[in-house]
């Protein structure tokens, strides 16, 4: 289930119309409160509103910090002691809240409260209690679907199915682990049922989980009748086929369209390995222009984070309306790369800050606990080692069940074999058994 809340800013009745509802449930919950805070970005509009109409001080939770100036991180007047009502649009883990609050209290403002306009009932609400903030909701998931089926927009089959599923997909907090430990148990489709923020993440989660497979196959070769080929045998097995369009020396926009009919054929994902590394307007234009048109066929492209948040932007400026996904570059598998330290926990705060085009990572391991953001690993083989040109091997046990990560990027191992089919078959098997075994040890 995925609630697209954002489009209500282009309807100002119904979204002034959805922050008065928000405001009257605070006051019939008897919140008392000196200034209103809302959660970036769905629920800003309806904070200023609220501010707006009753004259209440706001104040705004940055995203990023700015580079700049006071560099501050929460916009406004503080008042340290003062109380601060946070906003949102949706809650299911209640993750959002919880960092939100966490940037006012360090200011020293007090939260304990936060209003919604939709509870997906799946646990948001008693954590957020355990953190000392209650929430009070306009609309609960179930009531939605009680008045969508009185008004004959869905059956009861479904209403019943929607019902199953919120109960059956609940996050808690345990005794013996954490609800970032719990993250890690979650299995991809329930992971699916948690994302707001990128439905493409969701639907790769939701096919891994269909098909049984998060083996990414790199076909890394140079013709397009060999890549073609490939496509189609390795297809129904695999979650994901990465390209290198630019060592392809017979590349016509013709091949990319027979591409994307096996990719849709087989329930694959084509991700085009383009590691995009230049400024915003630059990137903008090699991604939906020049001899490959990358963002008409190609559905997860990928960047450096070296050049700062612009790339990502010029590249969600084309990307984002296609329903397009990004990874971002926090780690690369070669010896001697420079993307440790620094440099990675940079990238991880880039992929963080644009929940809205960027869905997850290339990395060697886990670096982020928000369950939305997926992991994908390059340089893994049966067999661990080396190449001798600098590529380090990892097998799929270590990459999925220790490391945590989520998607295992295999070229070599499969494109060498005498029968890449089999070859996958048995990635894929070994890769889904990690993943069971990872998740099983948190059960």
């Amino acid at each position: 289930m995925y609630f697209d809340l954002g489009v209500m800013v282009s309807y100002p009745a119904l979204l002034s119309q959805v922050a008065d509802l928000l405001y009257q449930t605070s006051l019939d919950a008897s919140v008392q409160y000196n200034s209103v805070c809302g959660v970036p970005y769905t629920a800003l509009p309806l904070a200023t509103l609220i501010c707006d109409k009753h004259q209440v001080p706001m104040l705004i939770r940055r995203k990023e910090q700015k580079e700049y100036g006071t560099k501050k991180l929460i916009e406004g007047l503080i008042v340290p002691g003062d109380t601060c009502l946070i906003v949102e649009d949706v809650v299911t883990s209640g993750s959002s809240i919880l960092e939100t609050a966490q940037m006012l209290r360090k200011e020293g403002i007090i939260v304990s409260d936060a209003v919604v306009l939709l509870d997906r009932e799946q646990g948001g609400r008693e954590l957020l209690e355990e953190s000392g903030i209650r929430l009070h909701s306009v609309l609960t998931l179930t009531k939605l679907m009680e008045c969508l089926h009185h008004l004959g927009k869905v059956e009861e089959e479904m209403v019943e199915k929607v019902c199953k599923f919120v109960k059956e997909n609940k996050i808690t907090r345990s005794a013996s682990s954490s609800v970032k430990r719990k993250c890690t148990s979650l299995s991809y489709s329930s992971r699916a049922a948690l994302l707001g923020a990128h439905p493409l993440a969701a639907r790769l989660l939701t096919t891994m989980e269909r098909k049984q497979s998060n083996l990414c196959v790199s076909a890394d070769v140079t013709d397009c009748a060999t890549l073609l080929q490939l496509a189609a045998e390795l297809g129904p097995s695999i979650c994901m086929l990465k390209t290198h369009v630019d060592i392809l020396k017979d590349f016509t926009l013709d091949v990319a369209s027979q591409l994307r009919v096996l990719a849709d054929q087989h329930d694959f994902m084509i991700f085009e390995d383009r590691k995009f590394a230049d400024i915003g307007n630059t990137v903008k234009h090699q991604y939906e222009g020049g001899l490959y048109k990358i963002s008409s066929w190609s559905d997860v492209v990928n960047v450096h984070a070296v050049p700062g948040p612009g790339v990502i932007q010029g590249l969600q400026a084309v990307g984002q309306p296609l329903g397009r996904g990004c990874l971002v570059i926090a780690e690369m598998s070669s010896k001697g790369s420079l993307a440790t330290g620094d440099y990675t926990e940079a990238a991880v705060r880039m992929a963080e800050e644009h929940p809205g085009f960027v869905f997850g990572f290339i990395c060697g391991h886990k670096l982020s606990d928000k369950p939305e953001l997926i992991h994908l690993t390059p340089g893994v083989q049966l067999q661990q080692g080396g190449d001798g040109l600098g590529q380090q091997y990892q097998t799929p046990h270590e990459v999925i069940a220790n490391k945590e990560s989520d998607i295992i990027i295999v070229g070599r191992g499969i494109l060498s074999s005498s029968s890449p089919a089999e070859a996958a078959e048995t990635y894929r098997k070994a890769g889904w058994e990690a993943y069971l075994s990872r998740i099983n040890k948190w059960q």
